[in-house]
Formats: C-alpha cells, structure tokens, sequence
C-alpha cells in the first residue's frame, strides 16, 4: 500500500519512530541500528515502507534504503519467517551478507541474528538458495553475455556476485547485466556484491 513516505522525523521510542506527512504522523516499526542510517529529529527523510496486514495486526515496517525493503520481502517469502524476523535479520545483515552467507551455508552466520534459531536459518538457506535451481551459468557465457575474467579466482568471484544476485531475487539477466558492471579485478565477491547493488540503486 506504502511504497514510502517522506516527511519529518518527529520522535523515536524504542524500535519505533514517527515520521510526519502532511499533518498526519506515521508510527513505523524500525530497529535501532536502522534508525541511526535515516537521519536525526527534525530532519527531513524518506522511510521506505511495508504494510503488514492481518487479522489482528496493522504495521508498518520501514527500512533506510529499497535494497533493504526487497531483502525484508525476500525474507518474507521463507515458510516460518515472520516480519518481526525479517526485519530483525535486515537489521543486522547487509544484503550482501545475507546473499553470502545463503550461497555458503553459513547457518552460523545467520544464527548471530536474535531469535532467529538453527531450523528457521537452514530454512533461509534452503529456500533462497532454491532461486538458483535452473540457472546455467556455463550457458550464460557461451552466450557472450558475461565478461571472462583471465584468472580462476576472478571468474569465481564474478559467477559468486551473479549468483547472489540471483538469490536477493534479480532476474538473471540483470544480475549478469550488474554483475559484469561491478566486475573489477582484486575485488573479492562481497566487495563485488556491494558494488553491484550500489548500481542497482541508482
């Protein structure tokens, strides 16, 4: 329903802020390490925004950035992983943490989230890693659409960053697109991943 809202931010209590549009001020739900990316009171901000609806429960969730608003929702799409998770995992993963630690299995990484135990984080790692089932990378550079980097490790790298792409849910002919964009010999694959997604926001 909200895509975002821009206004002043009026106050901050606890995980929740109000941010005023207009005359109406909008309380959204908002960790403290988010918090501290969007600004301080008074200032002027743009609070990208879920709407959560349930029977019982109207929220709405905001984020500092669209990336982090597309990784909540990604999150969303996990069997068992609610918004309260979701937000909690973003609050402390960047995406390109979290597209790393999917494409190594690193449950470890994602149990340092609170409250988010062993299942719900092999979950995560099972059903994201699922986005790449199908994809062809050797067919992908037949094609002439992905550079060739000269070294081993720097077509790692680079198929590394594609595939994360694909798993915060890029199509895979903008993941290649960006992937080859952000390439860069000496960068390593988050580094790459950060890049890339710097690009996709523009």
């Amino acid at each position: 329903m909200y895509g975002y809202i821009k206004g002043e931010f009026v106050s901050a209590r606890g995980e929740n802020i109000i941010v005023e549009n207009h005359g109406i001020g909008y309380k959204i739900y908002m960790p403290l390490m988010l918090q501290g990316r969007i600004g301080h009171i008074g200032d002027q901000v743009c609070v990208y925004t879920y709407h959560y609806v349930r029977e019982d429960v109207i929220s709405l969730f905001g984020f500092p950035s669209p990336e982090d608003q597309d990784m909540f929702e990604l999150l969303l799409t996990v069997s068992g992983i609610g918004p309260k998770t979701a937000i909690t995992v973003v609050d402390l993963l960047q995406p390109a943490e979290l597209a790393m630690a999917v494409l190594g299995g690193d449950v470890k990484k994602l149990c340092t989230v609170k409250g988010l135990g062993k299942k719900s984080a092999e979950r995560i790692v099972l059903e994201l890693k699922d986005k790449l089932k199908g994809f062809d990378q050797g067919a992908l550079e037949a094609s002439g659409e992905v550079i060739m980097p000269s070294s081993e490790s720097g077509r790692s790298e680079l198929a590394d960053c594609v595939s994360a792409l694909l798993v915060l849910g890029y199509p895979a002919s903008e993941a290649n697109r960006v992937a080859n964009l952000a390439y860069e010999e000496g960068l390593d694959a988050e580094q790459m991943i950060r890049k890339a997604l710097r690009l996709l926001a523009k």
